[in-house]
């Protein structure tokens, strides 16, 4: 089974970008429809960004024109390049497959504020 190891995470300003990097274990990665979810104190996770085992990608609304998901197969590692961030885009990162169906790791922290 893939599991996933999250970092890239910190403290940036308003405005800033940040790069978060996934890598998976397993040899299966390539075929995994994989996401980015997000957890905010107090409230729930959701689904930032997706991208299929072709590279075809979905945002959220909130995200859509600032953030970026993308992969490399070769590397099992998958990215969410992340700029122009708000305030409200603290939270803890994860990566798991699109349907959420995988465990989950330990997640990456973003703190945007300044």
């Amino acid at each position: 089974q893939v599991q996933f190891v999250e970092s890239g995470g910190g403290l940036v300003q308003p405005g800033g970008s940040l790069r978060l990097s996934c890598v998976a274990s397993g040899s299966f990665f390539r075929f995994v429809d994989m996401a980015w979810y997000r957890q905010a104190p107090g409230k729930q996770r959701e689904l930032v960004a997706a991208i299929t085992s072709g590279s075809a990608t979905d945002y959220r609304g909130s995200v859509k024109g600032r953030f970026t998901i993308f992969r490399d197969n070769a590397k099992n590692t998958g990215y969410l390049q992340m700029n122009s961030l708000k305030p409200e885009d603290t939270a803890v990162y994860y990566c798991n497959s699109n349907t959420a169906n995988l465990d989950w790791g330990q997640g990456t922290q973003v703190t945007v504020s300044s």
